[in-house]
């Protein structure tokens, strides 16, 4: 986006001043309005700006435009386009060094719509070489796909323009005639550079040997950076696919390869044509290049050839086999789901070495990140196989769910991704049936959207069209909100549909809108004829007016039941200690789904459709034996918050017969707890309650969300400082150690036995960890212990799943021989970045100060360690009980020579972690003293200090932890969970 001009009309500041005050009472009135009122729907296409006297589209220009060119970022449609030919040629040589570029030429056949003298198209950053436009072509029967017909009128093109909005506008001398096809004839030219967006270039090493390689990432709005054209989810065609290539490479598109053949430059240098087979329709931003001297390794799948393209090095290794081994069962189960074949003759996978989308499922060559395919032998005891399973069932789930069906637009990019998203964990569940779909689920998707979709700010999932405009605003779309909440909300469908109506519905759905496009009330119509036509299932109200709740309006609800009157009432679940926030503004009001148990046995579906509604069968007797659960399993995407005499019930449950309630409603009890307590629904006894049943709690994935919340690991230093860590050490141990000692039994007997258990893969460490924290001697005597074993002999590997929490106690209970052999592993020639990274972290665990001293003092030397090296040691050691202080005085002493060095990134990087450690009026005037200290940092550390006052003593916190709502902030809070332990 450029700046801004410098001319305009001045206002005075009291004119200002009253014109900003109606705009704001003016702006507060539409927001009531529109929560009151409004619809996110704006599905259909912007209509074509009506014509001026010549033909040409009117309204306003662009600013420096000519007529014809629309104000708003959509292209008008005059003109759609029905057919690419296209060819590219990377003028790319091996070993070659650069500024490297591209050339090609494209000839897009389109239909005229309405009668026009401009035809307008997106193109950003190309040097556009010539442009012609010939028809009208004869109409199809007349003339053969794929090629141009006897070249017949041309239509003259005497100016071609780059307007704002990244398109190109081409003048024509003539008119196009509505209803006949023309072809856009343009050559063009184009940087190729190294930053991962549009076509790119990266460099790699493979077997000892440099190398590059040549790929594209076009989504969102990439593909005009690429090559001229109509860049537009909705503006679907098919392509011919031509690349021109150097002949030690291979090139790869969409489509199967149908020719290749030679030709000379003009230089008489060899270049090798790969042609390939003519597409099916598509969007744009689904159209895929790759240009590498990889190897492959392949199967086929129904008669669809996998191949997966990586490093020959990795192919040597067998590093992709087991991607490839669950790609082709993956395919087949959502072909067999969704009753709907994979349309195209051959997939292939490519592991790029860098890759800054992750992964992007375009149609027929998917692309990834090489971690997110690759499952290495040294991987047995992480989490990369589920990892790799799910992100490949994620793209796999695209070939349907954005390449088959499309969004119209990116207001509904969750009808994208969010179905992707709710059908990756079927699929890497199928594939790897260990994994527990329900816990899994809300695991990784409900539990981390239901934190961040509680602020005022959040958007809703679906929105306006209008919201939704320009390149910047569409990256940020790409978000948790689309991804999480998209999948949650599909959960909450197909729970309340059940799963057949839904897959029946899906069905209809995709077939309707087969390589077309669609928004989400297509979707709710299709699900709402397969309701209509049954009688099982029966809804309060249509399914549009159900879920427009939940995709229309900004976050979710909480529900708080009251068993004593059977009333239900629900809330938008908003922070109630924020005092710019108040409830009662906002009458937000979800049709809710409420799946819920009494006393063990699973209870009928009933609906809350109002702010609040009378359950005769939720008023229970007065047996404490006598209790409800709401949202059984988490089948509904909301909070619930219980009056006493229910939690009282469940406590003393949990406490009794913890298996009586499933895993996930466990789960979702504790962190709907912590969640309402930080919020400021309930008080902090009421979730510490809930955890007194603990020792009897065998779920890791439990565990966790108990510890994050009461000892997150970025709290652990300074929590040591006051009295309540002797309370809190002494309450968790007790209720640790059951779960403690039997997976203490697996590391010290039989680690192998683990190993297909995903919690403890993901959250062994994190218990572990605290237990020692916790001082527990026998995780420090293990420790210690497998920290010894490595050092008389390096081959051994402590185990993956505690190494972090092993390397750290083993140094800090040690003395400078401990530490010097994490040094001597650190430079090992084959330590990982990932054990590179864990002993940087194990040697700040030092607990004698001069070992600290040198390692900072090492952290400055540019023979020692790389230059962003520096600020992670120092963000490691001022995490440490003795660190914090000794980092502080390091940075103070050695600031000129910092700011030097590395400026601003390192001090935003140092501040984050050591504002909370800033704790006295002393430190802060030092920070102020210190040499070319920016101004906004020093308002940074300033604004982190947040004193409490009312406690043991006075500590820090930073914003970072401030946003997070921990539980400890609040003063009088702070007493309760002292008394609460205490007793």
């Amino acid at each position: 986006m450029g700046a801004r001009g410098g001319s305009g009309l001045y206002v005075g500041r009291r004119a200002a001043a009253l014109v900003a005050a109606v705009l704001l009472a003016l702006l507060a009135a539409l927001l009531a309005l529109a929560a009151l009122y409004g619809r996110c729907r704006g599905e259909e296409a912007p209509p074509a700006p009506p014509k001026s006297p010549d033909g040409a589209a009117g309204g306003a220009g662009v600013p420096g435009g000519p007529p014809g060119v629309p104000s708003w970022r959509r292209l008008p449609r005059h003109l759609l386009p029905l057919h690419y030919d296209l060819e590219l040629w990377p003028r790319v040589r091996p070993g070659q060094a650069g500024p490297f570029s591209f050339v090609g030429q494209v000839n897009i056949t389109v239909r005229c719509r309405q009668d026009t003298r401009a035809a307008v198209l997106h193109s950003a950053g190309l040097r556009i070489r010539g442009a012609a436009v010939r028809g009208p072509l004869p109409e199809p029967g007349d003339a053969v796909w794929g090629s141009l017909p006897n070249p017949g009128v041309v239509v003259e093109v005497p100016e071609l323009q780059e307007a704002a909005g990244e398109v190109a506008v081409l003048e024509l001398r003539g008119r196009l005639q509505a209803g006949r096809r023309y072809v856009l004839q343009l050559g063009f030219q184009g940087r190729l550079e190294e930053d991962l967006d549009g076509l790119f270039l990266t460099r790699y090493t493979d077997q000892g040997r440099s190398s590059m390689l040549i790929a594209s990432q076009l989504e969102p709005t990439y593909a005009r950076t690429v090559y001229p054209c109509f860049d537009e989810p909705a503006m679907k065609a098919t392509f011919n696919i031509r690349i021109i290539h150097d002949p030690s490479y291979v090139a790869l598109s969409n489509m199967p390869a149908i020719d290749t053949s030679e030709m000379k430059d003009e230089n008489g240098s060899l270049w090798t044509v790969t042609t390939f087979k003519t597409s099916l329709k598509m969007s744009t931003y689904i159209t895929a290049f790759v240009i590498c001297d990889f190897d492959y390794v392949t199967r086929t799948e129904r008669g669809n050839e996998i191949r997966i393209w990586a490093r020959k090095e990795a192919i040597k290794n067998g590093y992709v086999d087991y991607a490839l081994n669950i790609t082709g069962p993956i395919f087949s189960f959502l072909e067999d789901l969704l009753n709907i074949s994979y349309p195209l003759p051959k997939t292939d996978l490519v592991a790029l070495p860098d890759f800054g989308a992750g992964a992007m499922e375009n149609w027929g060559l998917m692309t990834f990140q090489e971690s997110s395919l690759m499952y290495l032998p040294s991987d047995k005891f992480t989490s990369r196989k589920a990892m790799i399973a799910i992100i490949v069932s994620h793209e796999l789930g695209h070939q349907w769910f954005g390449n088959l069906v499309t969004m119209k637009w990116w207001n509904d990019l969750w009808l994208n991704e969010g179905l992707a998203s709710y059908f990756e964990y079927l699929g890497a569940t199928f594939v790897e049936p260990r994994l527990s779909l329900d816990k899994i689920f809300y695991d990784h998707v409900v539990q981390p959207v239901l934190r961040e979709d509680n602020e005022v700010g959040v958007r809703s999932l679906s929105q306006n069209e209008d919201k939704i405009k320009g390149s910047f605003s569409l990256i940020s779309l790409f978000d948790s909100i689309t991804y999480n909440k998209g999948a949650s909300i599909t959960w909450m469908l197909s729970g309340f549909l059940t799963e057949k109506l839904f897959i029946k519905a899906l069905n209809l759905y995709l077939k309707e809108f087969s390589f077309s496009n669609a928004n989400q009330d297509d979707l709710w119509t299709h699900i709402q004829m397969v309701v209509d036509a049954q009688d099982e299932v029966h809804l309060p109200a249509s399914v549009k007016k159900i879920m427009d709740s939940w995709t229309c309006q900004n976050g979710f609800p909480v529900l708080t039941l009251n068993i004593t009157t059977g009333t239900i009432s629900q809330e938008q679940f908003l922070n109630k200690k924020n005092e710019n926030t108040s409830t009662d503004s906002y009458n937000n009001t979800w049709i809710v789904p409420i799946s819920w148990m009494r006393n063990g046995s699973s209870q009928p579906l009933i609906w809350l459709d109002k702010s609040s509604k009378f359950f005769p069968e939720m008023q229970v007797s007065e047996s404490e034996y006598d209790w409800i659960l709401l949202n059984v399993n988490l089948s509904g995407y909301y909070r619930v918050n219980y009056d006493q005499l229910n939690l009282k019930r469940l406590v003393h449950l949990l406490e009794n017969d913890p298996k009586a309630i499933p895993a996930v409603s466990r789960f979702q009890l504790l962190d709907d707890v912590f969640a309402l307590t930080q919020f400021g629904y309930i008080q902090i006894e009421t979730a510490l309650e809930l955890t007194k049943y603990l020792a009897r709690e065998d779920e890791l994935f439990i565990w966790n969300v108990v510890l994050l919340n009461l000892v997150p690991e970025n709290l652990e230093s300074t929590l040591k400082n006051y009295e309540v860590y002797p309370l809190l050490k002494k309450y968790l141990l007790k209720r640790m150690l059951p779960i403690y000692h039997y997976y203490a039994g697996f590391i010290r007997q039989n680690v192998d036995a683990l190993e297909h258990d995903y919690f403890a893969k993901v959250y062994l460490e994190k218990l572990f960890a605290t237990a020692c924290w916790l001082g527990l001697q026998d995780c420090l005597d293990l420790s210690y212990e497998l920290y010894t074993k490595w050092m008389d002999n390096p081959q051994y590997k402590i185990p993956f799943l505690i190494r972090r929490t092993v390397s750290c106690y083993g140094v800090a209970l040690g003395s400078d021989k401990e530490w010097n052999f994490a040094w001597e592993m650190y430079n090992h020639t084959d330590s990982t970045k990932e054990d590179k990274d864990i002993l940087l972290s194990a040697m700040s665990c030092a607990k004698e100060s001069w070992l600290l001293h040198r390692y900072l003092q090492y952290g400055l030397s540019d023979t020692l360690f790389s230059s962003n090296c520096t600020s992670i040691i120092i963000s490691y050691v001022v995490t440490k009980d003795i660190g914090h202080r000794i980092a502080w005085d390091f940075v103070t002493e050695n600031w000129p020579l910092l700011n030097e060095r590395y400026g601003k990134e390192l001090l935003h990087d140092v501040l984050k972690v050591m504002g909370r450690f800033v704790n006295t009026d002393v430190q802060i005037q030092e920070s102020i003293c210190l040499d070319s200290f920016p101004r906004y940092s020093l308002f940074f550390l300033k604004n982190s200090i947040f004193v409490l006052s009312a406690c043991d003593q006075h500590t820090c916190v930073s914003p970072e932890l401030q946003f997070r709502k921990h539980i400890f902030f609040c003063n009088d809070r702070f007493s309760r969970i002292m008394c609460f332990f205490s007793h």
